[in-house]
């Protein structure tokens, strides 16, 4: 016998809740009458809270309210599903994260760049043997980019200079989340954020670089190099005149992989005609050929270039968790100590970066 449906409410109507979260909290307008039938509006988190009915809430309200909020859910007795970035600070997820435990109840940070197509291939590109001829060897250096080339503000609160605004917080979270689940915690970390258009208040950030520093990887027995240090670099630029904008840039001691163009699923969220669309578009979470990853390997004294397709990506893979952590009581794939591990890391990204020096990270037992 399936489990019952989770009845379940989405706090805001934006790009999260139209686009991630429903898709369609403007379900009528956007994909007709069938869609939005048994659908309640609600006008107040209050209502949503005294709600018996309601069992999650996922909030995909502007990043200021997402503390405030989901601690506010969770002490209502209900689980949580909360748009990144979790919180503005680190104590203050420590606090719902310590909440939602108290209560056994699921607080699911939305993290859904661990299933974008080109990340689920990095990692399997990275899980393979030294002895695979596709294996890049001991990293030495690894990039991670969301670049893009807007010279206009918005107009959104996103421009406004309040807690958890800004692109480290945005897309940082994304980038600093995803190199956690690859390389764990690291040792130091050196920032450099800013306002680089002047555009709005500066305390509003729209570009960073953030290197984590790590302990050299052992390189694979016999290899004559080993690398002294590895460095994880994650970069947004607001200014980047390209094409195709970079994503990955990994770098071995046998080989290169290199990657253009980002994850196709946002787009295909944007203009789908049905909910239902999502599982019967043949190529949803496919990325077209010309933008999958690229190998260069070294064989001997030649290097050899070949193509690392994409996995198929699967945001629903997330939501599919969710579920199972609450039903079943599972282990969520995103626990909410991870995603307040990022924001400590935004913290001292942003302290490094208004020091104008590199940071010892605290070490953890």
């Amino acid at each position: 016998m399936s489990p019952a449906p989770i009845k379940t409410c989405v706090l805001g109507v934006g790009l999260a809740g139209l686009t991630f979260h429903g898709p369609g909290g403007k379900l009528q307008a956007r994909f007709g009458e069938e869609a939005s039938k048994g659908v309640k509006i609600y006008n107040s988190l209050e209502q949503v809270l005294a709600d018996p009915e309601i069992e999650l809430v996922i909030v995909g309200t502007p990043s200021e309210t997402h503390y405030e909020f989901a601690k506010r859910i969770l002490e209502a007795g209900k689980h949580v599903l909360v748009d990144k970035p979790l919180t503005a600070t680190y104590a203050q997820a420590l606090e719902i994260g310590a909440l939602a435990k108290s209560k056994n109840l699921v607080l699911y940070p939305y993290q859904n760049r661990r299933w974008d197509s080109d990340f689920l291939a990095l990692r399997a590109l990275l899980r393979l043997p030294a002895s695979d001829p596709n294996s890049i060897g001991a990293l030495f250096e690894f990039e991670s980019r969301f670049d893009r080339f807007r010279t206009v503000l918005k107009g959104t609160w996103k421009d406004l200079p309040l807690p958890a605004n800004g692109q480290t917080y945005d897309l940082g979270a994304h980038l600093i989340d995803q190199s956690l689940v690859l390389f764990g915690r690291p040792s130091r970390i050196t920032a450099h954020i800013e306002n680089v258009r002047g555009l709005g208040s500066k305390e509003v950030d729209d570009t960073f670089t953030i290197r984590l520093h790590y302990p050299a990887l052992p390189a694979p027995s016999g290899s004559p190099i080993q690398p002294s240090s590895f460095t994880v670099i994650l970069r947004a630029s607001i200014l980047s005149v390209k094409s195709q904008q970079v994503r990955y840039v990994v770098r071995g001691t046998t080989g290169t992989f290199t990657k253009y163009g980002v994850d196709v699923q946002e787009d295909q969220l944007k203009v789908i005609k049905s909910p239902q669309d999502i599982k019967q578009l043949a190529n949803y979470g496919e990325e077209p050929e010309e933008i999958h990853g690229m190998l260069e390997n070294l064989r001997g004294e030649d290097v050899v270039r070949s193509v690392w397709p994409s996995k198929k990506g699967d945001y629903s893979g997330l939501f599919t968790d969710v579920a199972r952590a609450i039903r079943e009581g599972t282990t969520p794939a995103v626990m909410w100590e991870e995603s307040a591990e990022v924001i400590e890391l935004i913290e001292l990204a942003m302290k490094s970066s208004k020091e104008g020096r590199t940071l010892d990270v605290p070490s953890r037992a």
